[in-house]
């Protein structure tokens, strides 16, 4: 017993306070969003760290990779695993909301009424795919880097530092050597603010549940309802399986036993960026190589949303019911799919609102009028707490896929 309150003290600690959080917002209702600044603290500490922890995580761990072979080896592993797990993601999100009428009738009528309230339309500048993917990948001062608005193009920044740095041989080792200091600093920082993480965590709770139930319709509930059932299922079955594919009995095991906290954080903070040094720490403490750890999560924060993904499907089945679009077709149902898995990709990973730019993808590929904006909105805001979870948790299991491909079937032993 004194064994498994020193493994896990921390956990439990965590745990507490998201289950008195929600009780305090259960009870307290509206009021509850007093403690809001407290969860907005911890958040706001998370998300400072982000910048410098995804810059040194990801160019000391691609410095450090000597052999060139290896570190393509990992890469193309990764970019295999997300793509190969977003669409499962997407198909079951598909198979899960197409034979649940999300919106009925009645409901509907309500919820379309709300569109003809004097909804102003903004004027969306016209830009075409190969802009908006220069956009996304670069900005055009050093200064937009140290923004989460533009973790894209940091990530495509920092390969390209860590690749440079290898470049230049014993002339750039003094620079990584300054650059690997800095990451030991920049993790002990992170340990500081995860001190206050059960208080901020509570306390963001709270106030989130607190305010939950006062903007949810009937369609709305009906659609976190089945969300919330699908995500549990693939956040408890999905990923046992990519653990038992990645090192068998053993890897589930590991798995589980390390996923917690980030799972916590998540269900928390609803950011995935923010839960990226949590995170990080229990991929490695999964067995994951620290070069594959270090690589894996800040790429899959942008790249990889297993709940993203399926939130996208849900978001566009239910303007289909709600509009009675047809779906009767291959093409029809192959447009769903691939409008999900592109918007997907312009989710950046702050909490509730990083999404508007995917949504405005999804009215603007499928043909639904920009005044129903607001619905996706809410949507989003109801299922974001699940879908963070299996955003982050998902790049656990990912990069145990990984480390499976890049080191072989023995390499937990390693």
């Amino acid at each position: 017993m004194k064994k498994f309150l020193s493994n896990y003290k921390s956990t439990i600690i965590l745990l507490v306070a998201i289950i008195v959080g929600s009780i305090v917002g259960i009870i307290f209702k509206e009021k509850a969003t007093v403690l809001s600044p407290l969860g907005d603290l911890f958040l706001n500490l998370l998300l400072v760290i982000v910048i410098p922890l995804i810059f040194l995580n990801i160019t000391t761990a691609i410095s450090k990779m000597k052999q060139p072979k290896r570190l393509g080896k990992i890469l193309i592993s990764i970019i295999l695993v997300f793509l190969v797990t977003s669409i499962i993601a997407v198909l079951i999100g598909f198979a899960s909301s197409y034979f649940v009428k999300l919106v009925d009738e009645k409901d509907g009528e309500l919820i379309k009424a709300t569109l003809e309230e004097d909804i102003e339309e903004e004027e969306t500048e016209e830009i075409s795919i190969a802009q908006r993917t220069v956009n996304l990948l670069t900005v055009n001062d050093f200064s937009k880097l140290l923004s989460k608005d533009n973790i894209i193009a940091l990530l495509v920044f920092s390969v390209m530092v860590g690749i440079a740095i290898n470049m230049s041989g014993e002339k750039g080792e003094p620079f990584r050597k300054v650059l690997e200091s800095a990451n030991v600093v920049v993790d002990n920082i992170v340990k500081i603010i995860m001190y206050y993480a059960p208080i901020g965590l509570g306390c963001y709770m709270a106030s989130f549940i607190g305010t939950f139930g006062s903007t949810i319709a009937v369609g709305y509930l009906k659609t976190f309802l089945v969300y919330l059932v699908v995500s549990i299922l693939f956040y408890c079955v999905i990923y046992s399986i990519y653990a038992f594919i990645a090192a068998g009995k053993r890897g589930v095991i590991a798995f589980w036993k390390n996923i917690i906290p980030a799972t916590l954080t998540a269900l928390g903070t609803c950011s995935s960026a923010a839960c990226i040094p949590v995170n990080t720490e229990s991929v490695k403490k999964i067995g994951v190589p620290d070069d594959i750890a270090e690589t894996t999560v800040p790429l899959g924060t942008s790249f990889h949303k297993d709940g993203s993904v399926i939130g996208s499907v849900f978001k566009i089945m239910f303007l289909v019911g709600l509009f009675g679009t047809s779906l009767a077709t291959a093409g029809e149902i192959f447009g769903v799919l691939g409008v999900a898995l592109i918007a997907n990709l312009l989710i950046t990973a702050v909490p509730i609102g990083g999404g508007t730019i995917s949504e405005m993808l999804i009215l603007t590929m499928m043909g639904y009028p920009v005044s129903a904006l607001p619905i996706l909105t809410i949507i989003a805001a109801i299922i974001d707490a699940p879908a963070t979870v299996l955003n982050v948790v998902g790049d656990d299991a990912s990069s145990m896929l990984v480390a499976r491909i890049v080191d072989g079937k023995e390499w937990m032993n390693e």
